[in-house]
């Protein structure tokens, strides 16, 4: 098993940053892939952007390209998602997951975390 803690939401205005923290423990190795997704009120969860173990690469969703960084500490056993230049619409609580592979595909993932707030004001 492993298990995931996020930590770093909050309340912050337009165009504000904030940086996500997500701690890794458990059977890491299983950990080779790292995802952050988000879920808004009403609507379903969607994908922000996802690691690989070595950080060498990384994907992100349209709406956040740019403006968003995920990048990793395998010695912490610790994902974060950068966010600079915030939207109202970033609002949303976000998830931290896991999963073996492979980096590209936004689905599969078998560890989630239970959520940050993230809220944004206008």
């Amino acid at each position: 098993q492993v298990q995931l803690v996020e930590s770093g939401g909050g309340l912050v205005q337009a165009g504000g940053s904030l940086r996500l923290s997500c701690a890794a423990s458990g059977r890491t190795f299983s950990m080779n892939v790292m995802g952050w997704f988000r879920q808004a009120p009403g609507k379903e969860r969607e994908f922000v952007a996802t690691i690989n173990w070595s950080g060498g690469r990384t994907y992100y969703a349209d709406s956040v390209k740019g403006r968003f960084t995920i990048s990793r500490d395998n010695a912490k056993n610790t994902v974060y998602l950068q966010m600079n230049s915030l939207k109202p619409e970033d609002t949303a609580i976000y998830y931290c997951a896991a999963k073996g592979g492979p980096v590209y595909s936004t689905t599969g993932y078998d560890y989630w975390g239970q959520g940050t707030q993230v809220t944004v004001s206008s």
